[in-house]
């Protein structure tokens, strides 16, 4: 067993998790791999279990009975990774909009220097967005500046979705009181950590928008975001600790 897994939801990605898959394998430093799969109506579960076959011990999956959000799918993952004892535990889209030769970066700024959580960011150095469209991207870019603003917390890609925890944040979060469970959900998580005196950093990313396959993104989700970061500004910290 590796020391870090990577959680990866998925949902009608058939066109895009055996490559995922099989370029997460070919990297140097070994990571394994879970896929939460919401019962794709596309036969992603199928395409998985295929390969489970040839990566026995290392690639996992545990299905759902149907599409329950992004963050309870990572929740779910995030229970199952700390039941099974991994010491780094990340999140990562099936889309190759992250790109997994970036995992060794975030598992370093955890593993070496010093971060309990780590952050593949869009923003830290400029904006590194490739096949956005120009108002998505500023939707994006000042949803972040509008979560910084609100919570102070010193994160410049707060919506990020791809992130390295610690086992210790991940053991020590009340992941029950997580409450979002779509884009506002990697804000939450963020803060959540941030609070609780968890250090934070960001990791330059080049974000590419995914070329197959079709986004999960919409108007609702975002709202979410955007109305959920007041309320979770005054939430009471000693809430977002795990009942022991």
């Amino acid at each position: 067993m590796a020391d870090s897994l990577v959680i990866i939801p998925t949902y009608n990605e058939k066109d895009n998790i055996e490559r995922i898959i099989r370029k997460v394998f070919t990297l140097e430093k070994d990571f394994d791999v879970l896929i939460v799969e919401d019962n794709s109506p596309d036969g992603t579960a199928a395409i998985v279990k295929t390969l489970m076959k040839e990566f026995p011990e290392r690639l996992f999956i545990e299905e759902r009975t149907g599409k329950l959000g992004l963050g309870t799918a990572y929740i779910h993952g995030f229970k199952w990774a700390i039941n099974k004892g991994y010491d780094y535990i990340f999140e990562m889209d099936a889309d190759f909009s992250h790109n997994p030769e970036d995992l060794p970066r975030l598992y370093d700024a955890c593993a070496k220097e010093g971060a309990d959580l780590s952050v593949g960011s869009r923003y830290i150095k400029g904006i590194n967005v490739v096949n956005w469209p120009i108002g998505r991207i500023l939707m994006s870019y000042f949803a972040s500046w509008y979560v910084r603003f609100i919570t102070g917390i010193k994160v410049k890609d707060t919506t990020a979705g791809f992130v390295c925890y610690k086992r210790k944040v991940l053991e020590t979060i009340n992941l029950d009181k997580i409450r979002f469970i779509g884009y506002a959900f990697q804000i939450e998580m963020k803060y959540t950590s941030w609070k609780l005196g968890f250090k934070l950093k960001e990791v330059p990313i080049i974000f590419t928008d995914r070329t197959a396959g079709e986004s999960k993104m919409s108007s609702k989700i975002f709202k979410e975001a955007i109305l959920g970061v007041i309320n979770m500004r005054f939430k009471n910290v000693r809430k977002l600790h795990r009942q022991t």
